[in-house]
């Protein structure tokens, strides 16, 4: 009996000391997760260090594409390029400022958006994203008519008139962006609570649906004339090209066309340099805006419920649209001459059908001159 009782305490004694670490470890465990840490969560670091990686790099870009347009400044003298120049240090300079200031408002907002900062915060985002698709859409127009009427665009398109133009697109968005300020409609808080925009789900009044069909009858009828317009300026500079090798094939014009190649061929590379840029531009926008824009339209003629789909492709397309600030000068940075001139050089270098006694000057009239 002595016996029983004595194996009866070790083992009760030894349950003990082997459950009460893994106990004293759970209840610290618990207690340690309860109380608030001095340090950010992981959470906490992704929502700052994401924000902020993305705003530096944006800003970094568009000011590099600034400083790119600057110093080829001298090369847009000419008064049928000016209005161009004028055209993309505008849409820069919306990108950087868009940029800058959404990107701040996202790391000033908390979980409880005040009425007043979503106002401010959502008229932002009506104002920085009309207008880089408005003045991408100027520029696709001004080109057009540049490359398929030069002399109506060199006797009537002035900077003047582009300064018009730039205040009138610039006006359109701010009025937009304004009217939900002034009782025509309403900013709310969107999914997940940390940005604002205009009611695009459950609108409580025809204002409320009338102002997200503008902004995405806007926005696509942007993209949409665009790609028009450059298609337009792509087919005529096309048939350029093939006119002025079908005349070049002739020996009684081939002197004369070689005695006006030099002069023409820096204009016509640089039509090729703007028309490359703003086709890029073009793409990208359409690329990045369009699930936003054609989202936003679909919901305003199915309302339906909002469920945790739905608000997922509508952060993706913001997100999206958020992108094209950053791709956007990319496409001065990379579709530049010098740049395209070496990708030419390298391409034809490798092609063994080239002969050898083409000059320098011969290969970059072939690679830009589309006359």
């Amino acid at each position: 009996m002595h016996l029983l009782r004595r194996t009866l305490s070790i083992l009760m004694d030894s349950f003990s000391t082997s459950t009460t670490p893994s106990i004293l470890h759970q209840n610290l465990r618990t207690n340690s997760s309860e109380q608030p840490s001095a340090w950010p969560n992981n959470s906490t670091w992704q929502s700052l260090v994401v924000p902020c990686f993305t705003m530096t790099f944006g800003a970094i870009s568009n000011l590099t594409a600034l400083g790119i347009l600057a110093k080829s400044r001298v090369r847009f003298h000419r008064r049928s390029k000016a209005p161009f120049l004028l055209l993309t240090v505008a849409l820069l300079l919306a990108d950087l400022a868009g940029h800058v200031i959404l990107g701040a408002f996202t790391l000033a907002q908390r979980e409880n958006i005040e009425d007043a900062f979503c106002q401010i915060f959502g008229a932002s985002m009506v104002f920085f994203g009309l207008c880089p698709l408005l003045l991408g859409c100027a520029m696709a127009v001004e080109r057009c008519v540049a490359i398929t009427q030069p002399f109506f665009h060199s006797a009537m398109v002035t900077l003047r008139h582009m300064w018009r133009v730039v205040l009138l697109l610039s006006s359109l968005a701010l009025v937009l962006a304004v009217l939900p300020l002034f009782a025509g409609g309403t900013y709310t808080p969107q999914s997940p609570k940390t940005w604002c925009f205009l009611r695009i789900r459950d609108p409580q009044s025809p204002a409320d649906t009338n102002l997200a069909l503008a902004f995405s009858v806007l926005g696509l009828s942007a993209l949409t004339f665009s790609l028009l317009c450059n298609t337009v300026s792509a087919l005529a500079l096309l048939q350029a090209r093939l006119k002025y090798r079908h005349v070049d094939a002739e020996p009684s014009v081939r002197s004369l066309r070689r005695a006006s190649s030099t002069s023409s061929s820096s204009g016509c590379s640089l039509d090729v340099e703007m028309l490359a840029q703003l086709a890029g531009v073009t793409v990208v926008s359409c690329i990045c805006w369009s699930p936003f824009l054609i989202n936003i339209l679909t919901m305003q003629f199915s309302q339906r419920s909002s469920t945790h789909e739905n608000d997922d492709f509508m952060l993706m397309g913001v997100r999206m649209a958020a992108w094209n600030q950053i791709l956007d000068p990319w496409m001065y940075i990379l579709l530049r001459k010098a740049v395209v001139f070496r990708l030419c050089c390298a391409s034809y270098a490798q092609r063994p059908t080239v002969s050898e006694n083409r000059t320098f000057a011969d290969a970059h009239g072939e690679a830009f001159s589309l006359q």
